[in-house]
């Protein structure tokens, strides 16, 4: 049966997005070998929301998303301005070289 779920960021600067997750956002890693860094999400859900489209996306949740604003910008990182959203509250930070990723507190 299944154990878990890998995802994946498709980025422009592979090195650049790891040492940001490794870095700042201070995940949990191993080293599959040459630097390719796997994290370990310590927490996780799955959600089907229905689309006109089909697509997958990753997102980053938290507690305390004023908090984790915080610690982001005090290492440079710029966040979007919070919105308050029926289900939570949410922003969104650069991932190097891979674009907008979300961050919210759910409700």
């Amino acid at each position: 049966m299944i154990k878990g779920v890998h995802a994946l960021f498709h980025t422009t600067d592979a090195d650049a997005a790891r040492a940001f997750i490794r870095d700042t956002l201070h995940l949990p890693y191993h080293d599959a070998g040459d630097g390719w860094l796997i994290f370990d999400a310590p927490e996780g859900d799955i959600g089907c929301h229905p689309s006109d489209t089909a697509f997958h996306a990753i997102s980053f949740y938290c507690d305390d998303i004023d908090g984790t604003v915080g610690e982001l910008e005090d290492t440079g990182v710029s966040c979007a301005p919070i919105e308050e959203k029926e289900w939570g509250r949410v922003t969104e930070f650069e991932l190097p070289g891979g674009g907008p990723v979300q961050l919210f507190q759910p409700k």
